[in-house]
């Protein structure tokens, strides 16, 4: 049975994803406040956390942030804060899903599968992959060698990695990537992508601000460029 972890301090709405959860077959947990989050976190290793923003002693960014130096378990925040600046600093910190309250049960359970679906652990060939003198892709650790070192990357920026170096020299529309790395409900959610690309860029290209190898394809999406 799947754990999942709900950290938010309104109670009546936290015993409500428990039922939901529960109910769908997972095992829901729940934490009041920033600190219990984080300590049950630590000592009940969820598959997935549901986060509230708006927590008492400390808040929903900086707890992702902190979740996020120590494990690679897919966080959805839930919140009311609804901007897409809010969106946009929650990925930026590492949630792999927002969802803005008030929102479906249905919503929240399709959201939460697609989530578990892409935490799994990827079925990959033990080799690597080189794209060119000063980059190759290690698909055995799921990382990257930049330079004769190997850089860590999210389970979502190494699919969207993998997912560029299969289609090397094509163009790969927002759709197309979203599809593929987040699933199908996410074919809208340009935002997504453009932070994992600028995040990507900035771990693997010369200059981030001058890409060498994801390339914007202006109006389409992107390109990953490798030698022939």
């Amino acid at each position: 049975m799947q754990k999942i972890l709900i950290i938010d301090d309104e109670e009546g709405f936290a015993r409500l994803l428990c039922s939901i959860l529960n109910d769908e077959g997972f095992h829901a947990l729940v934490a009041c406040d920033g600190v219990e989050g984080l300590r049950t976190l630590q000592e009940k290793e969820p598959h997935l956390v549901l986060l509230d923003v708006m927590l008492p002693r400390m808040n929903g960014w900086e707890l992702c942030r902190r979740i996020r130096d120590c494990s690679d378990v897919p966080i959805i925040m839930l919140t009311a804060l609804s901007t897409t600046q809010d969106k946009v600093r929650g990925l930026e910190l590492g949630a792999d899903d927002y969802i803005t309250k008030p929102f479906s049960n249905s919503e929240l359970i399709a959201r939460v599968h697609a989530a578990l679906r892409r935490g799994g652990s990827p079925l990959v060939a033990d080799y690597t992959v080189r794209i060119d003198d000063r980059l190759c892709l290690d698909r055995a650790r799921c990382k990257v060698i930049v330079d004769g070192r190997h850089v860590a990357l999210s389970p979502l920026e190494y699919k969207i990695l993998d997912c560029f170096v299969d289609n090397a020299n094509r163009i790969l529309t927002h759709q197309s990537l979203l599809t593929q790395v987040w699933g199908w409900e996410y074919a809208d959610e340009a935002d997504y992508l453009k932070v994992y690309v600028c995040n990507l860029r900035k771990k693997i290209e010369p200059d981030p601000r001058k890409p060498r190898y994801i390339v914007t394809e202006r109006g389409l999406g992107y390109s990953f460029q490798a030698p022939c």
